[in-house]
């Protein structure tokens, strides 16, 4: 999978995940932020996240923080259900 980490309204990362075949520049022109802080390739192996490569599309490269960041956005969340 591709992602897209933006900066929100409120300053906070938000990460977009989205398939291979779908282009970053394309991503990135439908989503409402913007401030780009990072995209690449993540993947998902042995209950762990990682993160790899950029997209030249968008100038920028994955960081080392954002498989941290993309796990705990996807982690379950109590409800208080």
């Amino acid at each position: 999978m591709k992602y897209i980490i933006f900066e929100d309204f409120a300053g906070h990362p938000e990460p977009f995940l989205f398939p291979r075949r779908v282009d970053h520049g394309d991503m990135r022109e439908q989503l409402p932020y913007a401030k780009v802080l990072s995209a690449g390739y993540v993947h998902f192996s042995g209950g762990v996240f990682t993160c790899h490569g950029g997209s030249a599309e968008l100038d920028t490269v994955a960081r080392p923080e954002d498989a941290d960041i993309i796990a705990t956005r996807l982690a379950p969340r109590d409800t208080g259900v």
